[in-house]
């Protein structure tokens, strides 16, 4: 076997969210990620074995690479062939052990021009892949995953190459300030892994990406839509608020985008429509305190708000509570 990736566990849960979603806005998105991104050895050992591998003796295994806090961790096989080939890859994975990420996809790179119908060329394409991954050159990864796609759509590997360019992506995510494109990039790339590879240890993953980066995009709409607000824009604010809630319903950002909604359309005199956003934020959330704010905005009587039926809220929000 010539190498083994033990996957990333990455935590899914509301309470997670809510935590890296709190970290995000005081220290900023990367170090919610970060957190996320915390590995468990082996969680995927079964699946991996025998990835990119041949029968190569467990005797030949170097050390795993140190240091490595990346979602993806790598145990490295070497050849115990003796032609050039063999020598050149090998050198190539000394380097990797090394750190030397630069060197490592260069030193692939050159098995690949030098040996190109070998089966280490094969092998070399998604090593440089990851040398690049690791090496803090997504573009560079997403390329050399790309290539070995093209020139090898059924191999067995081929999942890990789409598992690697939604990584490669995913780790480009930036705070909600900024452009999020990326964010977006990586959303579809992470679906993609999830609708090529269901059921399998890739497509587990991603999933609870998946959850992180939705989070993320729906922060963005929320960021916007209270600007909007300060501004005195309140239909503007209403339909980011609004987006939120169907487009992004199952993330943490739901709760304050119901409550905003009950903001804003109080502020236009929408009294219906805030109370019906309020009840609703009541019905699944009645622990939040974005619900307590909202009780006490719509409800100048002391009643409980009421919840209008026939309102695109209570047609657009799931009666079950996602959580």
């Amino acid at each position: 076997m010539l190498l083994y990736w033990p996957l990333a566990a990455v935590w899914g849960s509301f309470v997670l969210l809510k935590i890296l979603h709190s970290l995000r806005r005081a220290t900023g998105t990367m170090l919610a990620l970060s957190v996320l991104a915390i590995g468990v050895s082996g969680c995927a050992g079964g699946f991996m074995d025998g990835l990119l591998g041949d029968d190569t003796p467990a005797s030949t295994r170097a050390a795993a690479i140190p240091n490595s806090t990346d979602a993806v961790a790598l145990d490295l096989y070497g050849s115990n062939e003796g032609d050039e080939v063999a020598k050149l890859y090998n050198e190539g994975l000394a380097k990797l052990q090394g750190g030397e990420w630069k060197s490592a996809a260069k030193q692939f790179s050159e098995v690949e021009r030098q040996y190109p119908y070998s089966k280490w060329a094969t092998k070399a394409i998604l090593m440089q892949a990851y040398a690049n991954y690791q090496g803090g050159k997504p573009d560079d990864a997403i390329n050399a995953c790309n290539r070995f796609i093209t020139l090898h759509p059924g191999h067995k590997d081929a999942p890990y190459a789409y598992y690697l360019i939604a990584l490669s992506n995913y780790n480009r995510i930036n705070d909600t300030k900024r452009d999020q494109r990326a964010t977006q990039q990586a959303l579809e790339a992470l679906e993609e892994v999830q609708r090529r590879y269901p059921g399998t240890a890739y497509a587990n993953d991603a999933g609870k990406k998946v959850l992180m980066a939705r989070d993320h995009l729906a922060g963005k709409e929320m960021e916007i839509g209270r600007y909007y607000y300060t501004q005195g824009s309140y239909l503007a604010g209403i339909n980011r608020f609004k987006r939120v809630v169907i487009e992004y319903q199952k993330t943490s950002q739901t709760p304050e985008a119901l409550y905003r909604l009950s903001e804003g359309y109080m502020a236009l005199g929408v009294v219906s429509e805030a109370q019906t956003a309020a009840a609703v934020l009541g019905h699944n959330y009645p622990n939040s305190d974005w619900y307590k704010d909202a009780y006490k905005l719509v409800s100048s009587d002391g009643q409980a708000p009421v919840e209008n039926e026939k309102s695109w809220i209570s047609k657009a929000f799931s009666a079950i509570n996602p959580l």
